[in-house]
């Protein structure tokens, strides 16, 4: 993505009451070209165009019937899921509230509930070839705290994605810097035929975000 001729960096004066790393993040945001794509196209948030990349790198999407968002708000990547297979039946989960998408079914409860998976295939009605997580764990900070509690996330999502997925589908989730741990990734390669990892262009350079993709999911059998 290229920026305009008439481009240019804007500045935020700091205002009362608010901090310099708020300052940050705000010019951040308004310098970001992905953020004013994402408004220029209607997607709900520069992460849209993450999933468009990994996309069209590993064909994610091409023949997705049912397809289940991990993590959904504020809804970007199950837009991109919409306009790319508008067939395709979606039902995405977050515990924050989400606005309504034609098309999508959406619930808004813990992911960890117990309750969950089962919500998720009822919603589906039938087996996903395609399981997306964009989930991350709220930081507290400490840096090791965050990355394991990202990690529970990512890891739940695999064995659901095993539990429930159709033969040959696909499961993409966000992981940290380093990848995913060793168990996860041997539990991967178990039941894939494919896994790697992949930063698309849109993740923030200082970003220790990662995806892995598991491509070819051989069955329960």
């Amino acid at each position: 993505m290229t920026r305009g001729r008439g481009d240019t960096d804007r500045r935020v004066r700091t205002g009362r009451g608010r901090t310099a790393s708020s300052v940050r993040w705000l010019e951040r945001q308004l310098n970001d070209p992905y953020v004013k794509q994402a408004k220029a196209e209607g997607y709900r948030s520069r992460a849209a165009y993450k999933l468009i990349e990994l996309d069209e790198r590993f064909d994610l999407l091409k023949g997705a019937r049912r397809v289940v968002d991990l993590g959904i708000a504020p809804g970007g990547w199950s837009q991109v899921v919409r306009k790319q297979v508008p067939a395709a039946a979606v039902v995405g989960i977050d515990l924050l509230e989400t606005e309504p998408l034609e098309g999508v079914t959406i619930l808004q409860m813990d992911f960890m509930d117990d309750a969950a998976p089962a919500r998720l295939e009822e919603a589906l009605d039938g087996a996903p070839d395609l399981v997306l997580s964009d989930m991350a764990a709220n930081t507290v900070g400490h840096k090791q705290t965050d990355h394991l509690r990202t990690m529970g996330l990512v890891e739940a999502a695999a064995y659901f994605a095993v539990d429930t997925l159709a033969e040959g589908g696909t499961f993409v989730a966000k992981v940290l810097a380093g990848g995913t741990d060793s168990d996860l990734l041997t539990l991967l390669k178990k039941h894939f035929r494919a896994v790697k990892h992949a930063k698309p262009p849109a993740s923030r350079k200082g970003s220790s975000e990662w995806y892995v993709i598991a491509q070819g999911f051989k069955g329960r059998g």
